[in-house]
């Protein structure tokens, strides 16, 4: 069996030191759509490095290393075919606010292995620590289609939850360029999927598709500038399950329906995302982020 559950699990955490500053801020969030128009003071928050201030899903990136679908493939126990893989879902808990440049240990192992029958699902938890403590903790869930039926144990159900009743409070709608793929790979996420249109087909696609993670940063962008007034370290934690996939040129459509506490300002937002061009086809589903 190509996925050993047991043995992914017992394996010790791997350690790794990573470092980023200004630059590699600046790349990805040009890679998730930024700077658009590039002269509007609200982006210069995003692309101008004397007042730049750092989205907190850039921990997704940060250090130039595969991103946690890839790394857990490389994991104790794991040994499957890329083309197979889809990345189920993406968990950020903020500990403090991501600097614009640092240097941190990122210990990452798997927590979690799953038998959905027809395929398997890993999770992948990596904690990032810096000299001041704790930064974030990000886990990344990964769909192995074909390797399930083991007898494991199934897990959380894989259904996406209905949206919230009643229309949502906010509604706005963000292009995605043709070569949006390319611009976000470069800040480490190399998968053919994104890019090759014979690797797309093999993996059953018409063609290469935008990496998740890219709509899950420009998504956050869309919650932090339309609810939160561009203060990215009100962010404390956001998670989704990717539902479809977004093809560049497309368009995202993302509804927002926020809870705010009373007193403290402090609350959360429920999520959805479609793309407009396929009848709102879903994109990201569950999806929630927690403010303070």
């Amino acid at each position: 069996m190509p996925v050993d559950a047991a043995g992914a699990l017992a394996a010790a955490p791997r350690v790794r030191e990573i470092a980023w500053d200004h630059k590699d801020v600046q790349l990805y969030h040009l890679g998730i759509g930024a700077g658009r128009p590039a002269t509007d003071p609200r982006e210069l928050r995003y692309t101008l490095e004397s007042r730049l201030h750092v989205l907190p899903s850039f921990a997704t990136v940060a250090g130039g290393g595969a991103p946690g679908v890839i790394g857990t493939l490389s994991a104790p126990g794991v040994d499957v075919d890329l083309a197979r893989v889809l990345h189920g879902g993406q968990r950020l808990r903020l500990h403090r606010p991501v600097p614009v440049r640092g240097r941190a240990s990122a210990a990452s192992r798997v927590v979690a292995v799953y038998d959905k029958g027809t395929a398997a699902v890993l999770v992948l938890r990596t904690e990032v620590t810096d000299a001041d403590g704790p930064l974030w903790t990000d886990e990344a869930e990964v769909f192995v289609r074909g390797e399930g039926g083991w007898g494991g144990e199934r897990g959380p159900s894989g259904r996406p939850s209905p949206p919230p009743a009643g229309p949502p409070d906010q509604i706005v709608e963000r292009a995605v360029r043709e070569d949006q793929a390319l611009l976000y790979r470069l800040s480490g996420d190399w998968n053919p999927l994104h890019t090759d249109p014979e690797f797309a087909a093999r993996a059953g696609f018409e063609r290469p598709v935008l990496h998740g993670l890219c709509t899950y940063g420009a998504t956050l962008k869309a919650v932090v500038d339309t609810l939160l007034d561009g203060d990215v370290t009100r962010v404390r934690d956001y998670r989704t399950r990717f539902a479809g996939v977004v093809y560049p040129g497309e368009t995202l459509r993302v509804r927002m329906w926020p809870a705010a506490a009373q007193r403290s300002g402090a609350g959360e937002a429920r999520v959805t995302v479609s793309a407009v061009e396929r009848d709102d086809a879903p994109v990201l589903a569950d999806t929630v982020v927690r403010y303070g």
